[in-house]
């Protein structure tokens, strides 16, 4: 079943493969997950959540941005419950995600974006929904997540980009001491991993928002193509008056980069410009010009290293990939 669908006020055309639940009643939790390029770990992903839906209304929905690694063949044959719209061109994360979020914004009580490459634990969404539920006040929420050598992933739990936390960053010194609440609060790495914490932001790789947070503070800013927009989601939502969380009872493993790394120099420069975009949408006015001409120096100029020390590595990395 294949016809054109337009989706909010996206200009895109998708094609919706699979709606046969579409008009489910999804009283728990709307998963969508965006995918660009990783079959075989999106296979993966959808293969580990077979174990935790039962007990939990929950529907699942994945966005394919145009991939050529026949991501959508496989989709079809081997995951045909789940719902597959399909983009003719590569929407990035928050155009991708808010198709999804604009069409089943009242239809469920939790949204969770979730990575493809990402396996998640058989408890870990009755975990997340059972927290939400015991905290009104928390609008968005993540949970703890480890890298496939067991290491924990930093970014699922992090400060806004304040230009002491970046020049701290820049100098390697929340590195050298994670556990100074002065000079690790880029990740917050003095914070223990293995308690809950209300934070500034978590990592889109694993996002829960609550439908009335969704409702007042809107979906995802489509402005940002790339990474950024997980931070100005969880300032939006504190602005607001709701409470952001790091849940770390519930976990995933994170196969991190895998699609990004595919157009590193790319990437890293939407890194560095999401990075001074969060920064001068919401932090610079409580700054002098001096300092905010530094950030912006700063973030063109560790832009300009990461790409030079990318173009003569052999394993490309990406910013903020601890």
């Amino acid at each position: 079943m294949e016809s054109p669908t337009h989706f909010g006020s996206q200009s895109d055309t998708c094609i919706v493969e699979d709606q046969h639940s579409s008009s489910r009643s999804l009283n728990d939790l709307v998963v969508v997950i965006v995918n660009w390029n990783v079959r075989d770990l999106l296979a993966g992903c959808l293969e580990s959540l077979r174990p935790v839906l039962p007990g939990l209304s929950v529907h699942v929905v994945v966005v394919d941005n145009n991939s050529s690694d026949g991501s959508q063949k496989m989709l079809r044959e081997r995951f045909s419950d789940f719902e597959v719209i399909t983009s003719p061109t590569n929407l990035g994360f928050a155009r991708a995600n808010n198709l999804v979020l604009r069409q089943y914004q009242d239809r469920a009580r939790y949204f969770l974006l979730l990575n493809p490459d990402t396996v998640v634990a058989a408890d870990t969404f009755q975990k997340m929904v059972e927290f939400m539920d015991s905290h009104p006040d928390a609008g968005i929420a993540g949970c703890k997540v480890i890298k496939p050598e067991g290491t924990l992933d930093w970014p699922c739990k992090r400060s806004y980009p304040y230009p002491s936390v970046l020049f701290y960053r820049a100098l390697g010194l929340d590195k050298r001491f994670p556990k100074s609440p002065r000079f690790g609060r880029y990740h917050l790495t003095y914070l223990d991993p293995d308690q809950i914490h209300e934070v500034d932001s978590v990592v889109g790789a694993f996002m829960m928002v609550r439908r009335e947070c969704l409702s007042e503070v809107g979906v995802l800013d489509e402005s940002f193509f790339m990474y950024g927009e997980d931070v100005e989601w969880c300032y939006r939502a504190k602005a607001a008056g709701w409470k952001v969380y790091y849940v770390p009872t519930s976990t995933i493993v994170h196969h991190k980069g895998q699609s990004t790394k595919q157009s590193s120099h790319r990437m890293i420069y939407h890194w560095y410009a999401a990075t001074w975009r969060v920064y001068k949408q919401y932090l610079a006015h409580q700054y002098p010009l001096p300092v905010n001409a530094l950030v912006w120096a700063g973030c063109r100029g560790m832009c300009a290293a990461s790409m030079a020390l990318n173009f003569v590595r052999r394993e490309k990395r990406l910013p903020s990939r601890r």
